[in-house]
């Protein structure tokens, strides 16, 4: 990759790296400039900018951020479409995070122009939540680099999103002459919170002594329930291999795998084994709902991961939990706010008469489908929805044409008056939740999923990109994705000026998003149009 300042005469197919301001507005960074581009700069007295040319031995930057984030991407993950060199990876359920450092450390090692971060190992994270973010850092990766990071991943994904199994817990309480009722019930209290945080249930509690004998038999009284974790509460914190909760498994038929663990609070902790279910001697400071090593094990387990001694003192490294105030409870960390998938609706444009083509052409068919259907299913299989059709004009057709198909429906009973009426139907139906929506136009049969991804993959409200627009050799296309700030402007629109009309009073928040296709342009109002109609490959 060559880099740096070029005059702009010889700025043809050259990648901007800062933003340039001409007559009628701004080339942003990160622009392939074409010629009518640089015939604009020249016009506007622009001689030099700084860019960048690939040469035949280098990946573009989106193209090698998407082959990182896919051979990386395990079970229960999502990959976001790339966007300037940055492909990101969310949970596609709450869980645990389960990834190898090692492999990670030794991808980062490779070049400095490729990046991998991720979330901590064995974090829990929630539906949505992003675990994962490659970044490309220069405009181009050398195809040998990233051909040998690609080898370092190899066919193990390096990073999964491990569901809560849902397990039912048994819990036993032991007591000692002056232990208060009081303390029984906050132990049960603080166990049971925990299981039912990690969607497990607290299937039964037992109270007896703190004694060999009847600790043993609760265990397999529990056992022989299938219960799995069987979790013990002692009236007196465990010291010795040979105190009563060790020894009560061993009477019980199971094995004391690990004594103690280098995490503070949780250093107590015994953790044991009876044919497979996960026997676990509870710590005294689990009583509170904060933070302690007790936590981690638990959170394996109830993921259905296994654990083994070494495990345990490999908790070594950031286990000092006692000196840090800023780490959530258990309970305070669900109301936390962590980075997440924006949530983005759809919306498609259906209420029109036609009036240019002489007949709905929304029914004409294409391939054997009607042309409605085709776009719906476009925005279907993108990562947009719910999906909303507005309709109008011929109504019941239309909804015919979509039969089987995942969409809500919004009668605009005003669509006469204009296609605002039908934007304003379609935004006030959507749900109180969704970040933005993809405004489609329901004669635009080529936009593909693939399209509507790299949209939404660019929308970023903190990084003030909340209007993101396809561009096809430099001319806007559509569909549009609007963000939520912008909806209440969108609803005072009216006649047929469509949001566009917006789009000049927020320049600041537009991200143009090139396309190779010209799908994004291809909309068909006449009979003569539609016939040359040829779906894209």
């Amino acid at each position: 990759m060559k880099f740096g300042e070029i005059a702009v005469a010889a700025a043809e197919g050259a990648i901007l790296a800062h933003s340039v301001k001409h007559m009628t507005g701004i080339f942003k960074k990160g622009r392939v400039l074409t010629g009518a581009d640089v015939a604009q700069l020249q016009e506007s007295g622009v001689t030099q900018v700084f860019a960048a040319r690939l040469g035949d031995d280098d990946v573009q930057e989106d193209r090698a951020a998407a082959a990182v984030a896919k051979a990386i991407a395990g079970e229960g993950t999502v990959v976001q479409a790339p966007f300037t060199g940055r492909a990101n990876l969310h949970a596609r359920h709450r869980g645990l995070v389960v990834l190898d450092q090692e492999r990670v450390k030794e991808f980062n090692r490779v070049h400095e122009s490729l990046t991998l971060a991720t979330s901590g190992s064995f974090e829990i994270v929630e539906e949505r939540q992003m675990v994962a973010t490659v970044k490309v850092i220069p405009f181009a990766v050398p195809r040998d680099m990233l051909e040998e990071a690609l080898s370092v991943i190899g066919a193990d994904p390096l990073i999964r999103v491990e569901s809560f199994k849902h397990r039912k817990a048994g819990l036993i309480i032991t007591r000692l002459p002056q232990t208060k009722t009081s303390l029984i019930a906050k132990s049960e209290t603080a166990i049971r919170e925990r299981i039912a945080d990690l969607e497990g249930e607290l299937a039964e509690v037992l109270i007896v002594d703190h004694a060999v004998a009847p600790v043993s038999a609760a265990v397999s009284k529990l056992h022989a329930k299938g219960f799995n974790p069987i979790l013990i509460f002692g009236a007196s914190a465990i010291v010795d291999r040979g105190d009563v909760i060790p020894a009560a498994v061993e009477q019980a038929q199971g094995e004391v795998v690990h004594l103690g663990m280098p995490v503070d609070p949780g250093n107590l902790m015994m953790f044991g084994r009876l044919e497979g279910a996960a026997v676990i001697g509870v710590p005294s400071c689990a009583r509170s709902p904060k933070l302690n090593g007790f936590d981690w094990v638990l959170a394996r387990i109830m993921a259905g991961l296994h654990v083994s001694g070494q495990d345990i003192m490999d908790m070594g490294a950031g286990g000092l939990l006692k000196e840090i105030p800023s780490r959530p409870t258990p309970r305070e960390g669900r109301e936390a706010k962590p980075q997440t998938a924006p949530k983005i609706a759809g919306i498609i444009l259906a209420a029109g008469r036609s009036t240019r083509m002489g007949v709905n052409k929304l029914l004409a068919t294409i391939e054997d489908r009607p042309m409605i259907r085709m776009t719906a299913e476009a925005l279907l299989a993108s990562s947009a929805g719910p999906v909303l059709v507005v309709t109008g004009h011929e109504r019941q057709r239309v909804e015919a044409a979509l039969k089987g198909l995942n969409v809500q429906f919004i009668d605009n009973p005003a669509y006469a008056s204009g296609l605002a009426s039908s934007l304003k139907a379609g935004l006030a139906a959507l749900p109180a939740d969704a970040d933005g929506v993809v405004v489609a136009l329901g004669d635009m049969p080529l936009v593909a999923g693939r399209h509507v991804n790299r949209l939404i993959a660019a929308f970023s409200p903190a990084e003030h990109r909340t209007i993101i627009v396809p561009v096809h050799a430099g001319e806007r296309g559509n569909p549009v994705l609007w963000g939520r700030q912008h909806f209440e402007e969108m609803l005072s629109l009216d006649g047929d000026r469509g949001a566009k009309a917006l789009m000049e009073k927020h320049e600041d928040h537009i991200t143009e998003i090139a396309m190779r296709s010209d799908a994004v342009l291809a909309d068909f109002d006449t009979p003569e149009a539609l016939a040359r109609l040829k779906p894209n490959p």
